[in-house]
């Protein structure tokens, strides 16, 4: 072997133990490749608590804490009412080949309510036990009561029960009015009858001073509704809607739905109001009212730019109740005057003057703030008077349901055509008294182009309006209407006095329109 390759076989040997070296160096330190690097960091990331899923496992625990709370003062209610057996027998000698079923017919239904003090005392729906012969109440804990109602108020669908027991768990009752929209809440009840007792289910809360048209049509009703996307179904009735407190901020009443069953909006009525309502029901079995004789709808622009208000806030008088009788227009306040203060409070909505006013005891003098056209401000003390204790009498209406004989032209101020009001076409008393107090306009037809659209309903809707005055003139025919509007102005702001039909009868409101 020659000495030139002797000294590259010395040469390869030291590379290989070199390379050799280097391995065990890297392997007793665990250096990683390049991809065990990539691969290692994206766990360590991965693996990190991150704030949202800290914040996330904090409020289940907050909803878990809640429901072990609340769940033991839920109750499960069961109702049911006996349709009363007929007397009526047969002629003598038939007996024998009719025989007709003498057991009573049972009507059966189920709600949920929550216990309020340790005796027994249950807040829940009045649609839940109203009319019910037999209420009988299960707790958590599988006890069940026979309850008493002891009062139902259907204008406010709140009902206190009462079941003989004592030291029972309850719940907290919470401020409605600082709950904020965007608030996390619990509906804890009873949702589809037996299968489904105690559910409870989360969500938020969406919206404030919610109206639901057609759910109560009595005008002494008072709605002012929570509205929650947390899931309520037929038989969650009567129970709490919580907060993440635990604390009962409203009784979940109703749900908007077509079907039937939870369509992702639920409302409860405040706790602040059902409050009120149970403490007059245990001390007297009923609830006494107050009215200002006055009937309102909500503020529009147009109202606001008369009143030169500086924001679109306050309820409009529509017209007085009963209408020579009316302690607000005794006390001097006008139709169309846009009410902003209760006692000094601000109004906002048609549900806070309800509830200011209809909790007041029938006598109280209270300071009503009203603006009027140009901003005219004036307080009027208004002594109220109790609320009529029974619904009033359905009113007949018009049987030709407004129908007319010729639209007449189309007024371009306003944009509609209008029919007078006659005599052979009033089969109603109440429009006989229109019809001696000067007559109205019948709304034939909208333009869709015009002012009045969607704010005035014509005959093609069934009911149409009958305008009684524009401007504080009385309009009883086309040419009283032109006169009226003659020193009207594009951009003007038009207020009519408007009759329209509802279940209760023909009612008045104020209307005020952009002149074209």
């Amino acid at each position: 072997m020659s000495v030139k390759t002797r000294d590259w076989l010395k040469f390869g040997t030291l590379v290989a133990m070199a390379f050799a070296l280097g391995l065990a160096f890297a392997s007793a330190f665990r250096l990683p490749s390049r991809g065990e690097a990539a691969v290692r960091s994206v766990l360590q990331d991965t693996s990190r608590p991150l704030p949202q899923a800290k914040a996330a496992v904090d409020l289940g625990d907050a909803f878990a804490s809640v429901a072990e709370h609340v769940k033991p003062a839920v109750v499960f209610i069961k109702s049911e009412r006996r349709e009363r057996v007929s007397n009526r027998r047969l002629p003598p000698g038939f007996d024998d080949f009719f025989q007709i079923p003498r057991r009573p017919q049972i009507e059966q239904g189920s709600g949920s309510g929550f216990i309020v003090s340790q005796d027994g005392y249950i807040l829940t729906n009045n649609h839940v036990v109203q009319g019910m012969d037999r209420v009988t109440v299960r707790l958590l804990d599988n006890r069940e009561f026979t309850a008493r109602t002891i009062g139902t108020d259907p204008l406010t669908d709140v009902a206190v029960i009462k079941i003989p027991a004592t030291g029972l768990t309850t719940v907290h009752l919470g401020n409605a009015d600082s709950t904020r929209i965007g608030e996390w809440v619990l509906a804890i009840g009873n949702p589809l009858g037996e299968a489904f007792t105690f559910t409870v289910t989360a969500g938020i809360v969406s919206a404030k001073g919610r109206v639901l048209s057609g759910l109560n049509s009595s005008r002494y009703a008072i709605q002012d509704f929570i509205q929650t996307d947390a899931a309520i179904n037929p038989g969650n009735s009567g129970g709490p809607l919580v907060n993440v407190r635990g604390e009962v901020i409203g009784i979940n009443a109703a749900i908007a739905s077509e079907t039937g069953y939870n369509n992702g909006y639920g409302f409860a009525i405040p706790v602040n109001l059902a409050r009120t309502v149970m403490t007059q029901l245990i001390s007297t079995g009923h609830v006494e009212r107050a009215v200002m004789g006055v009937q309102i709808r909500p503020i529009t622009p147009e109202d606001a730019e008369d009143a030169k208000l500086p924001e679109i806030r306050g309820v409009v008088v529509n017209q007085f109740t009963p209408p020579d009788d009316s302690p607000a227009k005794r006390a001097g306040i006008l139709e169309g005057d846009v009410i902003t203060a209760v006692d000094g409070q601000p109004i906002e909505s048609i549900a806070q003057l309800m509830q200011r006013i209809g909790f007041k005891k029938p006598g109280d003098v209270v300071q009503i703030t009203v603006v009027r056209k140009g901003g005219v401000r004036k307080t009027l003390p208004v002594r109220l008077t109790a609320a009529p204790s029974s619904q009033p009498e359905e009113v007949s209406r018009n049987e030709d349901g407004g129908s007319v004989r010729d639209s007449g032209p189309m007024d371009k101020t306003l944009g509609i055509s209008v029919e007078p009001l006659s005599q052979e076409n009033v089969r109603d008393q109440d429009l006989r008294q229109v019809m001696r107090s000067g007559g109205g306009l019948i709304v034939s037809q909208v333009s869709p182009d015009g002012p009045a659209y969607q704010r005035l309903a014509d005959a093609s809707e069934g009911n149409p309006d009958i305008i009684l005055k524009v401007n504080g003139i009385q309009t009883g025919s086309r040419a009283e209407l032109r006169q009226a509007l003659a020193g009207v102005k594009h951009g003007d702001i038009v207020t009519l006095t408007v009759l329209y039909s509802t279940p209760d009868g023909w009612l008045q409101r104020v209307v005020r329109l952009r002149a074209n």
